[in-house]
């Protein structure tokens, strides 16, 4: 692979069957039923869930179709300074960080040799996903629920502020994350929805049964599956990986 592969985003509940349209979409992206997938379960590992869930993850790949699926032992930063984890992940055609705590992610693969390789991997063509926790990790900057603080993120997505289980969540968070980032774009995502940077002329592609709210001062731009979301109202990824320092 040679070109910036894609970013896929979703608002949680992952592995359980409601976002099967995003999770083929990004195995066919990635190169269909071959493709080598990787789960980081950092996220799920501080209420010692990392192997249970990176489990589903690898059952429900293989459900799809998925040959080649690993649940990586990353779980901390430790574990992702592994020159074995590593090598994997830079060899990866899509990689998946799943749901739990942020901050433990965060801290877990900032500034790592995991991180940077999967930003090289990115770079050559694979696939970056993540879920709930995992999605809100991937920008600049992330609100943290268990701090109630804004903490720094991966920088992949540049100024997005994801709001996962938008739903349920959304009310609550948004005023408080207007209120740290004022400058950031805040995207809600509800459960079983996600979205890809894939649309043919440039934009973000709505899959799943909920909602994508972009929100706009004391607006909201709601999608469904199937919408588009230019890159003028939510901007693309950044242009060049490797110019990422985290």
């Amino acid at each position: 692979m040679s070109n910036k592969g894609h970013i896929a985003l979703a608002g949680g509940a992952e592995f359980g069957g409601g976002m099967s349209d995003l999770d083929r979409r990004i195995m066919e992206l990635a190169g269909g039923d071959a493709a080598t997938i990787h789960i980081i379960p950092a996220a799920a590992a501080p209420d010692n869930n990392q192997h249970r869930a990176g489990a589903r993850g690898v059952h429900w790949f293989k459900s799809l179709g998925a040959k080649r699926v690993y649940c990586r032992e990353i779980i901390d930063r430790a574990s992702a300074d592994n020159p074995v984890e590593t090598d994997a992940i830079g060899g990866a055609d899509l990689i998946y960080l799943l749901g739990g705590f942020p901050a433990h992610l965060a801290n877990s693969l900032r500034g790592s040799t995991c991180w940077q390789a999967a930003i090289r991997a990115y770079g050559s063509g694979a696939v970056v996903c993540g879920s709930s926790a995992g999605a809100m990790v991937l920008g600049d900057m992330f609100y943290d629920p268990g701090t109630s603080a804004m903490q720094p993120g991966l920088g992949l997505l540049g100024p997005i502020l994801v709001i996962p289980h938008h739903e349920r969540s959304g009310p609550a968070w948004v005023e408080r994350m207007q209120s740290f980032a004022a400058d950031a774009q805040l995207l809600g995502l509800d459960e079983f929805t996600g979205i890809i940077d894939d649309a043919e002329n440039g934009g973000w592609t709505v899959y799943g049964g909920g909602e994508a709210v972009v929100y706009q001062g004391d607006g909201q731009n709601r999608y469904r599956g199937g919408q588009v979301i230019s890159f003028s109202l939510l901007p693309p990824p950044r242009v060049d990986p490797e110019n990422l320092k985290w």
